[in-house]
């Protein structure tokens, strides 16, 4: 009787197949190759569109400058150069990070928006604090006690929050507690006195978005197997939502979070305007107003790449999430 030995088994690798990793490497480069060509596309829109506007030599010089005088600004800003030889000398300035000198500030466009944008990233991040600290106790709330009263509420004021401008919301805001109540300055900057405002009206809108997503997912998950599980366990609801239908119901409220912070920071705007918040926005108004060629390429760019990199985040973070995702593609 002869005996055959069997090979040892080679240990299991606990690493994702080569197939998958070079599927999951493709969509990342696919992804950036997306998002370059979307930038170079906003670049372009916003440097042929900005000079439509108008000749700046207009604004920056008095008028009762000479021809001569017109000409001769003209001529020192670059402005008297074929159309073509400008936006290739802008696409090479992009390509070093140079934005360029700001026709009105007389400084460097990176420099004056170094300056503006901690004020833009400051007023964002209250914004989203006050958005999760809203929107995932509201969304828990209208789930739990759905097709109530209580739920029509919540969701009543969710679609007025979703259905109202921001710019409306700010002024009522200041109607209200500045000039009634006389509880919070109608704008300024500097203590936390002054953020309070325009961080809840940048926010309404995220706050209706975000708890609508979360009581919808919620509902669908409560509904699930495992969800009735827990409960024939003797869980209390709460318990029951905030263990087990949370962790099921939180991945589309990451990724539409995600992108909220890039609607944060491009819908500020509007809000910096009503509050004379002193942030990219503003500045943005301020440099549309003057005719500040590069100064507004530069903002319209840096809200471009904004939302161009959150999606981008959130999109190659969705595929390491769920592998569902990533396998698909």
């Amino acid at each position: 009787m002869s005996l055959t030995l069997d090979k040892p088994s080679a240990p299991a690798d606990s690493r994702p197949p080569r197939r998958d990793r070079t599927r999951l490497l493709r969509t990342v480069l696919h992804r950036l190759g997306t998002a370059l060509l979307v930038l170079l596309c906003t670049a372009t829109v916003s440097f042929f569109l900005v000079r439509l506007s108008g000749d700046p030599v207009k604004i920056i010089l008095p008028p009762d400058a000479t021809a001569e005088q017109e000409s001769a600004l003209r001529a020192s800003l670059g402005l008297d150069q074929p159309l073509l030889t400008q936006y290739l000398d802008f696409l090479w300035g992009l390509l070093r990070f140079d934005f360029g000198d700001s026709l009105v500030y007389g400084q460097p466009v990176s420099e004056i928006l170094a300056d503006r944008l901690p004020a833009t990233i400051q007023l964002a991040a209250a914004a989203l604090a006050v958005t999760l600290v809203i929107a995932i106790p509201a969304g828990i709330f209208a789930a739990m006690r759905r097709g109530r009263g209580s739920d029509h509420t919540v969701m009543t004021g969710v679609l007025i929050g979703q259905s109202t401008p921001p710019f409306w919301v700010g002024i009522l805001l200041i109607l209200v507690f500045a000039v009634w109540l006389h509880v919070l300055p109608a704008s300024g900057y500097g203590n936390f006195a002054n953020l309070v405002l325009p961080a809840v009206t940048l926010a309404v809108y995220s706050v209706a978005v975000v708890a609508r997503l979360l009581r919808s997912s919620l509902i669908d998950v409560l509904s699930s197997d495992h969800i009735r599980t827990a409960r024939a366990k003797g869980f209390g609801p709460l318990k029951v939502v905030l263990t087990h239908g949370m962790r099921n119901a939180s991945l589309p409220v990451v990724t539409v979070v995600g992108l909220e912070v890039g609607n944060l920071l491009g819908g500020a705007i509007l809000t910096e305007r009503v509050f004379s918040w002193p942030g990219v926005g503003q500045l943005t108004v301020e440099a549309i107003s003057n005719r500040d060629f590069p100064l507004v390429q530069a903002t319209v760019l840096f809200f471009a790449a904004t939302f161009v990199v959150v999606n981008l985040l959130v999109d190659l973070s969705y595929s390491f999430l769920d592998p569902r995702v990533r396998t698909s593609r």
